[in-house]
């Protein structure tokens, strides 16, 4: 690859070279041209074949080197060759020399382009992956856009040759058939500008907008092709029905009756969904009890005596359930009620793109937006469905504290309450068929809260998939395949933790055309639209993200593309999406991380600060953990963060903030933090960014210079 590019490069230096000593620009000029024009003629005329190759060859290198010219070059060719021979050189040579100089430009640049600019470049990529023709044919019919820019920019993006190829000859027509006919009449111009006028320019933006048009209209008649189906009927009782009351569905019902319309929201379980009653909110409650419990083993560290411990695991889980109840009026029935939403506890079924059947009654509506969120999933393993195992959903209930504990499963969920539970008092063995904790993170964290672990007397076994489960009266165990061969462990009970599944069931989705990715999710496009025009999904139902900040992101590009579709739809933003694994340490990550970075094949530079040094970790007991940044190379824009270590969901807002509104570690290093503050260590990280960067040389003078002042 090095050696093609060089051999390019020579070849093209030594062109320009010869074009501008030979000053071969000169014999492109109208006035030179017309000058000559009558002699031209008369010599193609006895050498029609070879005077044909000449010119074909010659506008080839012209178009292929970017030079100025071609324009001439083709007025030249109808005055010369006369309409069609001229139209049928110029449109072949044209296309040959403009695939040649986009193939050229792909060789030396696109790698280089790509990996500078890549976060810049992202949504323009993806937009050419997909509709990269329509664009390329838009710019081709307008001649405002000078044809070799069109060549260059083209060879940095993801086009393939061929399409560029048969759309660069199929757009460039018309402005061939223009210049080739006015070249028939070289004699009558006085420049190129006689050429075009606003009217025909006119014509080529129309011309240059058909493609998106015609496009919006096969969309349109896509649409009403698969409504015609079915009955639409002729009045609907809501503007639009959710199903699902968990995050996604309760933020979607209440945006669509902020904005007066007629909305019905549907769940057939729990007001909340999961978050409320399942997960976050439970979850965090039980973390919250299991870190007092931990701090308490901790008295003496902060000069405290010794205390004597005893954990109260039924109240433990009482208060679990006592603060779902504080926060549940927050989701109930009463206050989405008085929000102006029409509340109904049933199973619905979506019977047509207009019509969803709940407890026996079908309610029409305009649209409808799916939002039935996601269950754990439970793998197909012998013998586990013979044992009374707990999930995500059904640990909540028990309230017997189980003194050995296998949880299966090494993601955010699973490491949350296998240390949860051991802090409570269970002998914890977390166990998962991958090769480390929280794959998601980069290694270093996975180690960070796996050292973490053992220190609390974890027992982690990873690459270890199981085989069977199997119970000898009041002793459950489970064989695992590992490394070093097979393994035996033995629990009370199980937790499983081993990822989710949506709930697509019953909702009568097949029925209408409906698809279910191979991950078991709603399929949707860009605007979380399913294939029935009307019918969106949003949150866990839908992915690819299944947090609930996430869903309720997505709800509001549901419903404001489901109620104002018609007259603007928005795609749904993916560019600045955080997480957090509530372990202890906490993890927190936006955008990249080092491990992402090299896999997509990003530049990207370190900034780390480690948390042991910052004044309020230490004056609270928890020097540990580091923050890290990625960013652009030579620049302070801010491609991703992780902070590992205590409140670390809490500091990740900060880069949040700034990757969202495109602010930079400078920033940050120029806002005044509260002294002693644990935030203080975002300010820090931006500083660690400065220093590497620092002008020595500057630094250098400066020295000097205060040398002179003291002499």
């Amino acid at each position: 690859m090095r050696n093609r590019k060089i051999l390019v490069i020579i070849v093209m230096g030594f062109a320009f070279s010869a074009w501008w000593f030979f000053d071969l620009g000169s014999y492109l000029q109208l006035e030179n041209l017309q000058k000559g024009i009558s002699g031209l003629r008369a010599w193609c005329e006895t050498n029609s074949l070879l005077a044909g190759v000449l010119f074909f060859a010659g506008y080839i290198v012209v178009t292929a080197l970017s030079l100025p010219g071609s324009a001439v070059m083709t007025l030249a060719g109808g005055a010369i060759f006369g309409f069609w021979y001229a139209m049928l050189l110029v449109s072949f040579a044209s296309t040959i020399g403009a695939t040649l100089a986009f193939l050229v430009s792909r060789l030396l640049l696109r790698d280089w382009v790509q990996q500078r600019f890549s976060r810049h470049l992202a949504a323009l990529n993806t937009g050419f992956e997909r509709d990269g023709a329509f664009y390329l044919f838009s710019l081709r019919l307008v001649p405002l856009f000078p044809f070799f820019v069109i060549n260059l920019l083209m060879g940095l993006l993801p086009i393939r040759t061929w399409p560029f190829y048969w759309v660069s000859q199929l757009g460039m027509l018309p402005a061939t058939v223009l210049f080739v006919n006015a070249g028939t009449q070289l004699g009558e111009l006085d420049s190129l500008s006689g050429i075009i006028s606003l009217p025909l320019l006119g014509s080529f933006v129309l011309l240059a907008i058909f493609p998106f048009i015609a496009r919006w209209l096969v969309a349109v008649l896509k649409s009403r092709l698969i409504l015609a189906r079915y009955t639409k009927p002729k009045k609907f009782d809501n503007n639009l029905i959710v199903v699902g009351a968990g995050s996604g569905g309760l933020v979607a019902a209440l945006i669509a009756a902020t904005v007066k319309a007629e909305v019905t929201l549907i769940e057939r379980h729990q007001m909340g969904g999961d978050c409320l009653n399942t997960g976050c909110v439970p979850s965090k409650a039980l973390i919250r009890s299991a870190r007092i419990t931990q701090y308490a083993r901790r008295a003496e560290e902060f000069g405290l005596a010794p205390m004597s411990l005893e954990v109260d695991f039924p109240r433990v889980m009482q208060r679990v359930q006592d603060v779902i109840k504080t926060i549940e009026p927050h989701d109930s029935v009463e206050r989405f009620t008085e929000l102006g939403v029409n509340c109904v506890q049933g199973d619905a079924k979506i019977l047509s793109p207009w019509e969803v059947l709940v407890n026996g009654e079908t309610l029409t509506t305009r649209n409808i937006v799916i939002a039935t969120g996601a269950r754990p999933r439970v793998p197909d393993v012998p013998g586990l469905a013979g044992l009374n195992y707990l999930t995500s959903d059904t640990v909540w209930d028990i309230r017997e504290l189980p003194e050995r504990l296998l949880v299966l499963g090494a993601g955010p969920i699973g490491c949350e309450l296998a240390q949860s539970f051991a802090r409570l008092g269970s002998k914890v063995t977390l166990v998962t068929d991958v090769d480390r904790l929280l794959l998601r993170e980069d290694p270093e964290v996975s180690e960070q809260v796996h050292a973490e672990f053992n220190r609390q007397n974890i027992d982690v076994y990873t690459n270890y998939s199981p085989l069977s489960f199997r119970a000898d009266g009041n002793e459950q165990s489970c064989i695992f395949s590992s490394p070093q061969g097979q393994k035996k462990v033995t629990f009370d009970r199980v937790l499983l933790s081993v990822g989710r599944c949506a709930n697509v069931e019953e909702l009568g989705l097949e029925n209408l055309g409906i698809a279910v990715g191979p991950g078991g999710t709603v399929e949707v496009d860009e605007f979380l639209r399913t294939a029935m025009p009307t019918i969106f999904a949003c949150g866990d139902v839908v992915g690819p993200y299944m947090f609930t900040h996430m869903a309720s992101h997505q709800a509001w590009y549901a419903v404001v593309n489901a109620l104002f579709g018609r007259f603007r739809s928005f795609k749904v933003d993916y560019s600045v999406v955080p997480w957090a694994t509530f372990t202890d340490p906490e993890v927190a990550r936006v955008g990249l991380n080092e491990h992402e970075a090299r896999t997509r094949n990003i530049a990207f530079e370190v900034s780390r600060y480690e948390l042991g040094e910052l004044d309020r970790a230490i004056a609270d007991g928890e020097a540990h953990g580091f923050i890290k940044v990625l960013t652009e190379p030579g620049q302070d824009r801010i491609l991703g963060a992780t902070i590992v270590g205590y409140h670390a969901s809490e500091l990740i807002n900060e880069f949040v903030l700034a990757m969202k509104h495109g602010l930079g570690l400078g920033k940050i290093l120029g806002t005044i933090h509260i002294y002693p503050t644990l935030s203080e260590g975002n300010k820090f990280v931006a500083g660690e960014w400065r220093k590497a960067r620092k002008p020595e040389w500057l630094l250098r003078w400066a020295e000097r210079y205060h040398r002179w002042s003291r002499s």
